[in-house]
């Protein structure tokens, strides 16, 4: 009894992330193409996929990108709209954009015997902003959610880590759990 209950906890991990992605998936191709329907199976996400890409190529055309300008300053001007749009806006960027943040991984320590360390990304240097010269920001995202926490430290408390960005992050959102086995080295 007990080794069938190990096969099915086995069966579990190994179909819930597959069906799960598999039905995101489904939900994100069935909702598309309601909405620009066709009539072919598929054809929404495709449209959706060129419009985007000709938004891009438009927004880096020389003479579109003053239209772009003003309209993102319109935006950035309206109640409401302004922090939807400008925290949108500021999130993607960090992660895809041209003034990407999230690309320089560090380990910080959280306390002065150095037992204590976080994961994050340095964010800003110096804290000018906050007229604390000598610290910097550091962006700690949280494990399994979307979430993080900003924090001030000491430019002395933080040190930088080797690899990825991308791998770091994805090491810090998954609770540790994901990307090799092998320690992440001190910088």
């Amino acid at each position: 009894m007990k080794r069938l209950a190990q096969y099915f906890l086995r069966g579990l991990v190994v179909i819930t992330p597959a069906a799960l992605t598999l039905w995101a998936c489904w939900w994100v191709f069935s909702t598309v193409d309601s909405v620009i329907d066709v009539g072919i199976p598929g054809a929404g996400i495709v449209l959706t996929i060129v419009g985007i890409t000709l938004v891009g190529a438009l927004a880096s055309n020389l003479l579109t990108r003053g239209l772009v300008g003003a309209l993102d300053r319109l935006l950035a001007r309206l109640p409401f709209v302004r922090l939807l749009y400008s925290s949108t806006k500021d999130l993607l960027n960090a992660f895809v954009g041209e003034q990407r943040r999230f690309n320089r991984p560090v380990r910080a320590r959280l306390d002065h015997a150095g037992t204590v360390w976080t994961l994050g990304f340095v964010t800003a240097e110096g804290a000018e902003r906050l007229a604390m010269p000598g610290f910097v920001a550091v962006y700690l995202p949280q494990a399994y959610n979307f979430a993080g926490n900003l924090i001030i430290l000491p430019a002395a408390h933080v040190e930088p880590v080797e690899g990825e960005a991308a791998e770091i992050m994805a090491f810090i959102v998954s609770g540790g759990v994901s990307g090799s086995a092998e320690p992440i080295p001190r910088g």
